[in-house]
């Protein structure tokens, strides 16, 4: 493939046609003018026919930042990910992102401009409420993960020759950013489950109490995911949130599709929920829409998770129980479980986690009563319950013999 150099004006332009990446036949022609030499023009043309050559050739586009986001990017990967991620990732690039950059030229994008993004953000992102405030370092994180994959798919499709969020320096989330988990004793969980019996929706509360499993995974359960005569419940999709509308989805990770054994405490309240229920649709007559789910409404249909989650908040305060968070309930039984001694292996793959280094990370506050617990019964087993009172070991108590 060639090209040519020619002056323009007071300096030097260069012209060539692109390729076509399929029949290899010359198509489009290009030029860029400005240089001061022709020299110059020569060395870039060149430097453009190579990369032809090579096959990582760029052809020059226009098209802005939030162009390839919305026409481009988030309709593609629509298939790949949740309908709760997709519209995160949507929501984001929106109230984040497109008030700064989104007219730049996708194509002219530079890292500086990315940490510039990133700065402003910290200084004041904060879109969910009328005050405005400092966006977390873990989200502003999460608007550099999002742009970091769409640009790489986008130097990926040959629309850019780098992926500058690569290049950018995006804030590392701090520690003082997580959120205190925030969890029932033993008692008050206990508490709880028994107050709330009398609640249409007790067994819902029980199963998540109970399994460790997340809300969608809960609402989503069919009768045919459930076995009680073995008491295992089989987590194989979810019913999430989507602008306010329920909508079911994938489990959140592959290792997330699982089963999980359950107590036979879990399968009685479950058995009497399914008698319960029974006897509802009964009533309900022909108004019942029967979709197999384990935990419905009086008609059969979805209970939407937002209205879930409130419900469970009304209890909680009716009950003059310490409030906490729906999701906390899954965190109660992480924690009471590693507390309890069980493996943290088990424990995640309960939870679903896509591996045990997820668990320990966000259970890090139950590990040093463990380290302790540890450090104890090793020492009991070493010794043999027999530590002297000095603190020193049994072969230490006296002068040892001389050879």
């Amino acid at each position: 493939m060639r090209g040519s150099v020619r002056r323009r004006g007071a300096g030097w332009e260069y012209l060539y046609r692109e390729l076509d990446p399929h029949s290899g036949k010359a198509t489009r022609l290009r030029s860029k003018a400005g240089f001061a030499t022709k020299a110059e023009a020569q060395a870039a043309l060149t430097t453009v026919l190579a990369t032809m050559a090579q096959g990582s050739y760029v052809s020059p586009s226009q098209l802005t930042l939030k162009q390839f986001l919305e026409t481009r990017w988030l309709p593609s990967i629509t298939a790949t990910i949740r309908p709760s991620t997709h519209y995160s990732y949507g929501r984001n690039m929106r109230l984040h992102v497109y008030p700064l950059l989104a007219d730049v030229p996708l194509q002219r994008l530079e890292p500086s401009a990315l940490n510039a993004l990133y700065a402003q953000l910290l200084k004041d992102g904060r879109k969910d409420q009328a005050a405005g405030g400092p966006l977390s370092a873990k989200s502003v994180r999460y608007v550099h993960d999002i742009l970091n994959r769409a640009l790489q798919d986008a130097m990926r499709w040959q629309l850019v020759s780098r992926n500058v969020a690569r290049l950018a320096t995006p804030p590392k989330p701090k520690i003082a950013d997580r959120r205190e988990q925030i969890t029932w004793t033993r008692d008050e969980l206990g508490a709880f489950l028994e107050l709330s019996r009398p609640h249409r929706l007790h067994a819902a509360f029980f199963v998540l109490a109970m399994s460790g499993a997340r809300r969608g995974e809960i609402l989503a359960l069919r009768w045919s995911d459930v076995d009680l005569s073995v008491g295992r419940l089989y987590v194989r999709r979810s019913l999430v949130c989507v602008t306010h509308e329920a909508v079911y989805s994938d489990t959140k990770t592959t290792r997330s599709r699982r089963a999980i054994a359950v107590d036979p405490a879990t399968v009685a309240a479950l058995r009497r929920h399914r008698a319960e229920q029974a006897a509802e649709k009964l009533a309900a007559g022909g108004d019942y829409d029967d979709r197999d789910l384990v935990f419905c409404d009086r008609q059969g249909r979805e209970l939407h998770p937002e209205r879930f989650t409130r419900t469970f908040q009304e209890q909680v305060a009716a009950l003059g129980l310490p409030r906490v968070r729906l999701h906390d309930l899954r965190h109660t039984w992480a924690t009471l479980a590693l507390q309890t001694g069980i493996h943290p292996k088990i424990v995640s793959e309960r939870l679903g986690h896509a591996n045990t280094t997820i668990t320990l990370d966000i259970y890090s506050h139950v590990m040093p009563s463990m380290h302790a617990d540890a450090a104890n019964e090793v020492a009991a087993f070493i010794l043999g319950g027999n530590e002297p009172a000095d603190g020193r070991l049994p072969t230490e108590a006296g002068p040892r013999p001389r050879p």
